[in-house]
């Protein structure tokens, strides 16, 4: 019969077709993600670090220190629910068909779904004083092996590391043998150090351990340095049992980034994505005040020896599920307004601004600067010229293809969320005085402090956002406006330069 050789056959040019296709990505149709990543804030739920993302049928499901859930189909997406009893620092994990969670000094809950509601199973049982390795809860994790063992991973505060204990399986809140300890803070790995410069040898903050098993290696990631400093940083240790031991990774740290908007990388999780590949949760350290935070995400990396390697992005890389190769992840598209309004002969202008807190700082790839339009400006618009040429220089245009936004709201992300919905437009020109809207989001009715959008791809010089309602007595605060894109053509300039013989 021919029938099923021409069914193999469409069967395998469909094949061949989704992969040249899950390859060949294009800007403006295939979906992206940039960090920080844009979460709702609503009352009750603050993604503001700390972050444990679980896989349960096809659907995640993120908890954040700050409350709340959120949930996504394709880790693009978050809607949110209110969810009570979210501790700090929570970590939610599936076990014989229940969900339970906790968190920073409190006692274990249980839950028949995800989202709860859920109930305390009381005080933790059986454990030792502080000399036998039990401080309290702090930044647990726990964790159920293949066998269905349950592990607690813990970290004992400040320099003293993490611990491991087996629980009881028959009541998760018993210490079901000695606690172990697995490391503590070592002087000589330079990035676990407190300080913007890593400054102190003798004092740091080991917390943040997260067990994730590939082929058969047990890696237990850890954070370092403290929440306070951008050097905020995440490392790893291997081992071939879940009680070790573990020697550290000869490639740490795993997370660290100090400069532009995404820094201070470390404390998360990791869950396998739709397109089959680890994904690497994050919190995001801004720079001022100390503790406001974000949430990031980047793809997860294995080479032949078994190194696990992350590279932290802050430009739009394509979406889960969306390429095959992991490495490939970069759409190509870069910042294209980074200081651009005091650049040397630029055009950009703004409407209002307050002193300490000038246009300026909107552009200067910062999370601890920002615009802030005065009280009185009812309609805030910054402008900028996207080639900021001497008249002897080249105009350079540029295709622009996205804007992420950050918005201080709060105390930007931690413990005070706002709930108001931000609308605005984005308006390009040529020539700077004749501009079409881009993007229009003037209607928007989610509040969210980080904001990032597609923007079909289109050829401009000029850029003007518009803040179009002031959702508070005073317009919000811009952190970072930042748009991405590619160059483009360019323009003859105004005077040619002139030729010495």
């Amino acid at each position: 019969m021919k029938y099923p050789s021409l069914i193999a056959c469409f069967l395998f040019s469909y094949l061949v077709i989704s992969s040249v296709c899950a390859e060949e990505p294009e800007i403006g149709k295939t979906a992206r993600y940039c960090n920080p990543l844009p979460m709702i804030t609503a009352p009750g739920g603050n993604a503001a670090g700390d972050v444990t993302v679980i896989r349960e049928n096809g659907r995640y499901y993120m908890f954040c220190t700050g409350g709340g859930a959120w949930i996504s189909d394709d880790m693009l997406n978050w809607s949110f629910q209110r969810v009570e009893n979210v501790p700090v620092a929570p970590d939610v994990f599936k076990y014989n068909g229940s969900f339970y969670m906790c968190g920073n000094d409190g006692p274990l809950f249980k839950a028949d779904n995800p989202l709860g509601p859920y109930t305390s199973l009381g005080e933790w049982k059986n454990t030792p004083d502080v000399a036998g390795g039990w401080n309290g809860a702090f930044d647990m994790e726990i964790y159920i092996d293949d066998d269905n063992t349950p592990y607690l991973y813990y970290s004992g505060r400040g320099i003293s590391g993490i611990f491991v204990v087996q629980l009881d399986p028959n009541d998760l809140t018993r210490f079901n043998g000695p606690v172990k300890h697995l490391f503590g803070f070592n002087p000589d790995h330079l990035w676990e150090r407190y300080g913007e410069m890593n400054e102190y040898p003798g004092v740091a903050w080991i917390e943040g351990p997260w067990l994730q098993k590939h082929n058969g290696i047990y890696y237990l990631q850890y954070s370092a340095s403290g929440t306070q400093w951008k050097t905020y940083a995440e490392g790893y240790y291997t081992s071939k049992s879940p009680m070790g031991p573990f020697t550290y990774a000869s490639n740490n740290p795993l997370l660290r980034k100090t400069e532009g908007l995404v820094t201070g990388t470390a404390h998360g999780s990791i869950v396998e994505g739709p397109d089959g590949n680890l994904w690497q949760f994050y919190t995001i350290v801004l720079s001022n005040p100390p503790g406001g935070r974000r949430i990031g995400m980047d793809r997860i990396v294995f080479d032949q020896n078994g190194n696990m390697s992350v590279q932290v992005t802050d430009t739009p890389q394509w979406a889960p599920g969306t390429i095959s190769d992991p490495t490939k992840g970069n759409s190509g598209s870069i910042p294209v307004t980074i200081n651009k309004v005091r650049a040397m002969n630029a055009l950009s202008k703004f409407s209002s601004e307050q002193p300490g807190h000038e246009a300026a700082y909107a552009v200067d790839n910062s999370s601890g600067t920002w615009w802030q339009p005065a009280a009185t400006d009812t309609l805030p618009s910054l402008t900028i010229e996207l080639s900021p040429a001497t008249r002897f220089d080249v105009v350079q245009l540029f295709t622009i293809d996205g804007v992420r936004l950050l918005f201080n709201s709060g105390r930007r992300g931690f413990g005070g969320a706002s709930t108001e919905a931000y609308q605005y437009k984005i308006d390009i020109s040529m020539d700077g005085k004749t501009y079409t809207t881009a993007l229009d989001q003037t209607t928007n009715k989610i509040s969210r402090n980080t904001i990032y959008e597609e923007i079909n791809p289109v050829k401009c010089r000029f850029v003007r956002l518009t803040l179009t309602n002031r959702p508070g007595s005073t317009p919000p605060g811009i952190i970072e406006f930042t748009l991405f894109g590619q160059p483009a053509d360019t323009l003859p300039a105004a005077e040619p330069i002139p030729v010495t013989r």
